[in-house]
């Protein structure tokens, strides 16, 4: 899976300008970071992408600890604040299904994607 999330989505997440290096992304703007992570179910068979931002020069959490721009990512920023992508019954992109073919992987990487449109449009809210 992570293999196809790589040779499709992170390609496209470094066109769009992201940096960084599986699972965390950030994007560093003038204005804003635009934050992207992968998180994996412990147990595996699926994973979340969680979007958020923060200021350009990083992040500094409720008891004062700075994240520099260059090593913040989506976690730091608390729940509230964050957007799953694929929200709605199921969050979870799943690739753990019965009888799933092996092209579930590539299958499940479009399918993140098509849900980028999401992200940037969270992204360019005040």
């Amino acid at each position: 899976m992570i293999s196809a999330l790589r040779n499709n989505v992170v390609t496209i997440l470094r066109e769009k300008g992201f940096k960084g290096s599986f699972p965390h992304f950030r994007r560093i703007t003038n204005e804003k970071i635009d934050l992207l992570t992968f998180q994996f179910d412990r147990y595996g068979g699926g994973f979340v992408v969680e979007v958020a931002k923060c200021p350009p020069k990083g992040f500094t959490h409720y008891w004062g600890e700075k994240v520099l721009p260059n090593k913040v990512t989506a976690h730091d920023v608390h729940p509230d604040n964050r957007l799953r992508l694929n929200d709605g019954p199921d969050e979870w992109f799943r690739y753990d299904l019965d009888n799933a073919p092996q092209s579930i992987y590539e299958k499940i990487a479009i399918e993140v994607l098509n849900h980028l449109d999401e992200a940037e449009a969270y992204w360019d809210k005040n």
